[in-house]
């Protein structure tokens, strides 16, 4: 690393890059998501920090790459990110994979903070307090809402911005010692075991083939013709199904494939898709072709009975 910074970024060209950040879902897309809302973002520091069109365009490139976050905990990623850049433009030995080491690392584990925190929490208790207040026909209900939530909003996003780029700072100073290294592994096992929990959660697959049908023993079941009619009749068979002696709702026990699936290892095959787009993704097939095609098999499934 260089004994003394020849270009520095300064605390106006820091704030520059946390505005843009608001915008960073602004060109959303299917294949690389959040990418070109987080180049939007750092431009202004990547203008100043590389002057030579080749390195810029260099630069460019490094961050158009795959990112996708919580919109507002990408702001400790970017502070990182700039404080890599930062010393990358003044002769410190970071490369390309050390900075999307850092960002794919960080991505997935903040991503699973920021919902329950902000989506979850922050919002709907500022939202419920202006809604009270609109309510009772307080004007001031709406604009407290909107005042305060952005206040919080944007005081998390600059501090934690701020945060990542000291820190980032203390990374790159330690690069010999093998820091970056341990924070980017760390980092990254956090994100999969975030992408694991998810995975049973948001992947649903249901194989409809029948494996069985069985005849079940009378007594076993509800017996819909003994069951009075009206109301009272449906109340009745809601009573011995959930609360009562937890009948049957057909004499007939159908096994599907799903349920022997499920007996085996619950979300198995959500799991195996997964590690299939994952097997396919690291051999450079677009994520684009992957998702097309899942929708083509799955539409195909379907149409056969199997989905």
């Amino acid at each position: 690393m260089a004994d003394s910074k020849k270009v520095t970024l300064s605390r106006n060209d820091r704030l520059k890059v946390a505005w843009r950040s608001t915008f960073i879902q602004g060109s959303w897309n299917y294949e690389r998501m959040q990418n070109a809302g987080w180049l939007y973002s750092l431009m202004p520091a990547l203008n100043k920090l590389y002057t030579k069109k080749e390195d810029r365009i260099a630069a460019y490139k490094r961050h158009l790459e795959f990112f996708n976050t919580h919109p507002y905990l990408a702001s400790p990623i970017i502070g990182v990110t700039l404080a890599l850049e930062e010393d990358r433009a003044n002769g410190a030995p970071v490369d390309d994979v050390a900075i999307q080491g850092v960002k794919v690392g960080m991505m997935g584990p903040l991503a699973g903070v920021g919902d329950p925190v902000f989506w979850f929490t922050v919002r709907p208790i500022i939202g419920a307090l202006g809604a009270s207040m609109a309510i009772g026909g307080n004007i001031l209900g709406p604009i407290l809402f909107f005042v305060l939530y952005n206040l919080i909003r944007w005081g998390f996003m600059w501090y934690t911005q701020e945060f990542g780029y000291r820190a980032g700072s203390r990374i790159s100073e330690d690069l010999s010692g093998g820091l970056l290294q341990k924070i980017t592994r760390g980092a990254s096992m956090m994100g999969m075991f975030v992408i694991g929990a998810l995975i049973e959660r948001w992947v649903k697959i249901d194989f409809k083939p029948v494996v069985s049908k069985i005849q079940q023993q009378k007594g076993s079941y509800i017996d819909w013709n003994s069951l009075p009619k009206g109301s009272k009749g449906i109340q009745e068979a809601l009573t011995q199904y959930n609360m009562g002696k937890g009948l049957s709702l057909s004499n007939v026990k159908v096994t599907t494939l799903q349920n022997n699936l499920d007996q085996l290892i619950p979300g198995l095959m959500a799991l195996l898709l997964t590690f299939l787009c994952m097997w396919l993704l690291k051999k450079k097939v677009s994520p684009i072709i992957i998702i097309l095609g899942i929708f083509v098999v799955g539409v195909g499934l379907h149409v056969v009975g199997w989905l």
